[in-house]
C-alpha cells in the first residue's frame, strides 16, 4: 500500500498538520499538482489539500488536448504560442501513456474564417514559434485528401485544408499522475479537505490554514512558510477570504462537450472547425467515440457544478450539423456529455471579452498569499516553474536558504518511467507479450498499458494475486483491479473519484459504468467502513452526475 492510499488518509492530514511545512498548496487540480511536484523536487517541505478530489473541477472538465493553442496565433499571442507549443512535447515525454499525438485537419471552406493563404501561413508560423519537429510539420491538403480522411466533412464549397499535430491527453490522469509523483518525491497531498479560515501571525501575514476533512468532520491547523492559492475557479474565493481581491480578477467561462457512439458518429480524423458563428469547434475520435466541444459562454453558477444546458448541446449538434451535414444529429444521439469552466484573468478596467487573457499570473497579496490564476492545462509545468520560483525568492530574502532551480522538464510524472515516447513503444510490445499470458485479451491490455503506463505491472500483479478476493465480491478481476490500484495508490475515497477522475468512464464508458456501478460501490462501502448512510449519499452523487451526463438543464 503506497503513502497515497484511502486507507491513510488521516495519517497523511496528521502528518500537515504535525510540523511547519515550507509550503501548502490550496487546489488539486493540474495547476496545484504540478506546484507540489516542482516545489518537492527542490527539496521543499510540502503539503498540498484539495477540497473536492484531483482534478475535479477544470482539471477533469477541458477539451482533454495539450494543444499548442494556434487560435492564440489569430489573437496575436505569440509568446503564449511559442511556450505551449515548446510545452507540449515535453508533457509527452514525460508521459507518454496519458499524452498522444494526433494529426489534427482544419478544413477551409469558401467565406470561412481560414482560406488556404491564412492556414497556410499561420501553420508554418506555428510549426516556427512552437519548434515541431520534421515529421509532425503541417501539411496542406487538397479537397479530395481532405475528403479521403475524414468523408463526413461538408463537400460543398470545400477548398482544402490544413493538416497538423496537436496532442490528446487524459487532463484528470495527467493530473492524477503529476500528484503521484510529488507523493512518490515525499508531498503530502489529501483530497476532500476543505481550507475553512486563512491563519495569520501578529504582523498580519498569513502563516497557516484552518481545514475540515470533508469525510470526518475533523479539523486541523496546518501551519507553513509560504501558502499558494491555486484554486482554479475559486482563487477568487481565497482572495476574498484574505481580503486581498483586488484589480484583476477570474472571469469564468463554461465549456461544453458532447459525446457520441462511434456507431452513430464513426469520425475517423480528429477536425478543427469554425461554427457558423465564427467560433472554433473541436471533434476528436476516441475510444470508439467521438466527442465535440467546446462552447464558450459567461458563467455565473455554482462553481463546483457547472452543467449542460439544452442550449449549450442545441449549439454543438447545429455545428456538428453545419460540418457533417450527412449525419443529422439530434439531441437522442448524445451518449454521455461534461460541462467544465475556465478561470480566465480579466481586468477590471477591460469590459472586452476579446480582451481576457489566456495567460497565467501571480498575486502576491499584502498577507504573503500567492495567487496562481489563469493558464491553460498545456503550460501547466511552467506555471509551476514560475509559482516555485516565486517561493524560493521570497525564502531566500527572508531566511537565506537557498533551493535549486526547477528540475521537472526531464522528469517523468507517475506512469511515465517507460524511457520517453521512443521507449514507450518498446514497452507496450513487451507488455503486450506478457499480458497475454495473464490471459488477458488484446483490447483490455491496450487499455490498461495506455492508462497507467509504467504502473500497468502493479495492476497486473493485483489482477493476478487477487482474483479469488474478486469473485468472492462479485466484482469483475480487471476492475477490481483497476479498482484496488485507484483506493491503495491514487487515493479514490468516493465512487465518483473511480468512475469519473480514474478511469473517465462517466464520459467515455458509460455503459461500462452502468454495468459495474453496484459491485464497485458494495466493495468501497465494505472496504472503506462507510456507514448506510455515507453509501447512499455516494451512490446519488454518481447517479446526479451519470442522470446529468444525458440530461441538459432547462434555461
Amino acid at each position: 500500500m503506497s503513502d497515497f492510499s484511502s486507507h491513510k488518509r488521516t495519517e497523511t492530514l496528521q502528518q500537515l498538520a504535525n510540523k511547519q511545512l515550507d509550503v501548502l498548496i490550496i487546489g488539486g487540480g493540474i495547476t496545484g499538482a504540478g506546484i507540489s511536484l516542482d516545489a518537492v523536487t527542490r527539496g521543499l517541505n510540502t503539503g498540498l489539500v484539495e477540497m473536492q478530489d484531483f482534478a475535479a473541477g477544470t482539471s477533469s472538465r477541458s477539451t482533454k488536448l495539450v494543444h499548442g493553442g494556434l487560435r492564440y496565433l489569430q489573437q496575436f499571442e505569440i509568446k503564449i504560442v511559442a511556450e505551449t507549443g515548446k510545452e507540449r512535447a515535453i508533457v509527452y515525454e514525460n508521459g507518454p501513456h496519458v499524452t498522444t499525438p494526433e494529426w489534427m485537419m482544419l478544413p477551409f471552406h469558401k467565406g470561412g474564417n481560414f482560406g488556404p493563404f491564412t492556414t497556410n501561413v499561420g501553420l508554418r508560423l506555428y510549426d516556427f514559434l512552437a519548434g515541431v519537429k520534421k515529421s509532425e510539420r503541417r501539411k496542406m491538403l487538397k479537397p479530395e485528401e481532405a475528403l479521403r480522411k475524414e468523408p463526413l466533412i461538408k463537400k460543398e464549397a470545400l477548398r482544402g485544408a490544413g493538416y497538423y499535430v496537436e496532442y490528446k491527453t487524459d487532463d484528470a490522469r495527467l493530473t492524477i499522475e503529476v500528484m503521484k509523483k510529488a507523493v512518490q518525491k515525499g508531498a503530502h497531498a489529501v483530497n476532500y479537505t476543505k481550507v475553512i479560515e486563512l491563519l495569520y501571525d501578529d504582523s498580519n501575514k498569513v502563516y497557516g490554514v484552518l481545514v475540515e476533512d470533508q469525510i470526518t468532520k475533523e479539523t486541523y491547523k496546518i501551519y507553513a512558510k509560504k501558502i499558494v492559492n491555486a484554486g482554479g475557479p475559486w482563487v477568487d474565493e481565497l482572495r476574498e477570504m484574505d481580503g486581498s481581491k483586488q484589480g484583476k480578477s477570474l472571469h469564468l467561462t463554461k465549456g461544453v462537450h458532447l459525446v457520441f457512439p462511434q456507431s452513430i458518429f464513426p469520425l475517423q480524423q480528429a477536425i478543427y472547425f469554425d461554427a457558423p458563428d465564427g467560433r472554433m469547434i473541436f471533434a476528436i475520435p476516441r475510444n470508439n467515440k467521438a466527442y465535440v466541444g467546446t462552447t464558450d459562454t459567461g458563467y455565473g453558477g455554482n462553481i463546483a457544478h457547472p452543467t449542460m444546458t439544452e442550449k449549450d448541446r442545441d449549439y454543438l449538434l447545429d455545428a456538428i450539423n453545419y460540418m457533417f451535414p450527412s449525419l443529422q444529429m439530434t439531441a437522442e444521439h448524445v451518449e454521455s456529455s461534461w460541462a467544465g469552466l475556465r478561470p480566465l484573468i480579466a481586468d477590471e478596467d477591460k469590459d472586452n471579452p476579446d480582451e481576457i487573457s489566456r495567460k497565467d499570473e501571480i498575486f502576491i497579496s499584502d498577507s504573503g498569499l500567492i495567487s496562481m490564476a489563469g493558464g491553460k492545462l498545456t503550460g501547466y509545468r511552467k506555471m509551476a516553474e514560475e509559482a516555485v520560483n516565486t517561493v524560493v525568492k521570497q525564502l531566500k530574502a527572508e531566511d537565506g536558504i537557498l533551493y535549486t532551480s526547477s528540475e521537472t522538464k526531464h522528469l517523468p510524472i507517475s506512469g511515465g518511467e517507460v524511457g520517453g515516447s521512443t521507449g514507450f513503444k518498446r514497452f507496450k510490445e513487451r507488455k503486450m507479450e506478457e499480458g497475454k499470458t495473464l490471459g488477458l485479451d488484446e483490447e483490455t491490455l491496450e487499455m490498461l498499458i495506455q492508462t497507467y503506463g509504467a504502473n500497468v505491472e502493479t495492476i497486473f500483479e493485483l489482477y493476478q494475486k487477487r482474483q479469488t478476493e474478486a469473485k468472492e465480491n462479485h466484482v469483475d478481476p480487471v476492475v477490481f483491479a483497476e479498482l484496488i490500484y485507484a483506493m491503495e495508490y491514487e487515493l479514490a475515497y468516493k465512487p465518483v473519484d473511480f468512475f469519473v477522475r480514474r478511469t473517465g468512464a462517466l464520459f467515455f464508458k458509460i455503459n461500462w459504468l452502468k454495468e459495474h456501478k453496484e459491485s464497485v460501490i458494495t466493495y468501497m462501502a465494505k472496504t472503506l467502513e462507510w456507514g448506510k448512510e455515507q453509501e447512499e449519499d455516494y451512490r446519488s452523487e454518481l447517479e446526479q452526475l451519470m442522470h446529468e451526463a444525458v440530461t441538459p438543464d432547462k434555461e
